[in-house]
């Protein structure tokens, strides 16, 4: 049975490499109010106006508010500002962005996974999920029957020959626009010759969550319910039993990871030097002595040059930051002895276990569980941390993209915000449709 499909498609119907840059949006889960309001305000067809029916999108909303999304997809269905295509195909997504001054090109493409229930098929988490996301995002599925946002699912492709069928000879895209400085470009590739390879080609890859474990939860339970009301499984082709992606070769050149750090506050006090005290000889903590303005740039490029289970500790109170080197890799081996090696290396459950449960929360919290945010933009982090909300920032690698294979092979799980991919793929490029 294949595991992978292509789709019929539906998209705003400005074709011919037109610029649909006003229409589309960043994902649900990185908006708020203002971020709507500014979307609308470019557009009234910009698809946030279906996508986020109701704010925050962390539990499910009115009733109404779902179904006034639904009503408008159909007179924009009605009135040709979307477009079904009438012929299934796979759909060839590119997004182009500049990174600490340099250009990047990532190549993935738009398709159906078939479902699988999380370690017992061919795809696999790695983070988390929370009832009330869900919730909001199953209420909006079941209103407009339609899966409105892609889920970024990584592959393996040593030689990136899926990647290469799709992509020769597409000449000018079809829809193109640009998004917070990303350029987003989208083909069509009907070629059944070429359809029948790239399933071939995929066969039973197993396909790692990337960004979209929510959505993809959502559409798990969306599947559960249409099989209460068929009375037993769905037939193989229902649409229930597939879920939109966009999926990408972890050897794709422009597939790069980023680190989500981590703010710290709560804190009763904080101390550099009772934290190494605490530390002991687990790690060592040296001084970079760089004023505060160097912060960002020690974070994008030096920190990545480090040894592995290096980190920053950015402390508020006195402005100083400070580097962490832990000598012991496996420090979690009697802490965690549960979980396998591969998970008790990673950096994001050293600080969260070790770092912020074993140390930090005793120490200088009195053991209460501390206030935690997180940002990738390494640029926010002096100006958050200071001595207000968060006291502290503990800086982080990236996340190597082989930890999501290494856990995948354990069934088991990252902690919250381990990963970050930038860009973020757009919502309103393509809607797969459930109906």
């Amino acid at each position: 049975m294949a595991h992978l499909r292509p789709l019929n498609a539906i998209h705003f119907s400005r074709r011919d490499g037109s610029d649909v840059s006003n229409l589309i949006a960043p994902p649900f889960d990185v908006q708020d109010e203002a971020s709507k309001a500014a979307l609308q305000a470019k557009d009234p067809h910009n698809i946030v106006n279906i996508d986020l029916p109701h704010l925050p999108p962390k539990a499910a909303g009115p009733l109404e508010k779902y179904e006034s999304a639904n009503t408008t997809l159909e007179a924009w269905l009605n009135r040709g500002v979307l477009i079904q295509d009438t012929r299934a195909a796979f759909y060839p997504y590119q997004q182009t962005y500049e990174l600490n001054g340099r250009s990047h090109h990532r190549k993935g493409f738009y398709a159906l996974v078939r479902l699988s229930p999380f370690g017992q098929g061919q795809v696999v988490p790695h983070e988390k999920t929370y009832k009330g996301a869900i919730e909001d995002r199953l209420a909006l599925m079941r209103a407009t029957r339609c899966q409105l946002s892609p889920i970024f699912g990584l592959y393996s492709d040593q030689r990136k020959e899926v990647a290469g069928l799709l992509y020769q000879n597409l000449g000018r895209p079809e829809l193109s626009a640009t998004l917070d400085g990303v350029k987003n470009e989208l083909w069509s590739v009907t070629d059944s010759e070429v359809e029948n390879q790239v399933i071939d080609r995929m066969g039973t890859k197993p396909v790692y969550i990337a960004d979209g474990h929510h959505r993809y939860t959502t559409a798990l339970a969306y599947q559960k319910e249409m099989e209460e009301q068929n009375g037993g499984p769905l037939p193989a082709n229902h649409p229930a039993n597939f879920c939109l992606f966009v999926l990408i070769a972890m050897q794709d050149d422009g597939l790069l990871i980023q680190p989500t750090h981590r703010l710290i506050g709560g804190l009763d006090w904080f101390d550099i030097d009772a934290f190494k005290a605490a530390l002991g000889d687990q790690a060592e903590i040296i001084d970079t002595k760089l004023a505060p303005e160097m912060v960002a740039q020690w974070a994008q490029e030096e920190l990545p040059k480090k040894p592995p289970h290096t980190f920053g500790v950015y402390d508020g109170r006195s402005k100083n930051l400070f580097e962490l080197r832990l000598k012991n890799p496996d420090v979690l081996a009697t802490l965690e002895s549960a979980q396998s090696e591969a998970w008790r290396r990673l950096d994001v459950s050293i600080l969260q276990r070790y770092l912020l449960e074993e140390l930090i929360q005793p120490s200088f919290a009195d053991g209460k569980e501390v206030i935690k945010g997180y940002t990738a933009d390494a640029r926010a982090i002096v100006n958050q941390v200071d001595g207000g909300t968060y006291q502290i920032a503990l800086l982080l690698q990236s996340t190597p993209l082989h930890a999501l294979e290494e856990l995948g092979k354990h069934n088991e799980v990252m902690p919250q915000k381990s990963t970050y991919f930038f860009p973020k793929l757009a919502t309103g490029m393509v809607i797969n449709s459930l109906r």
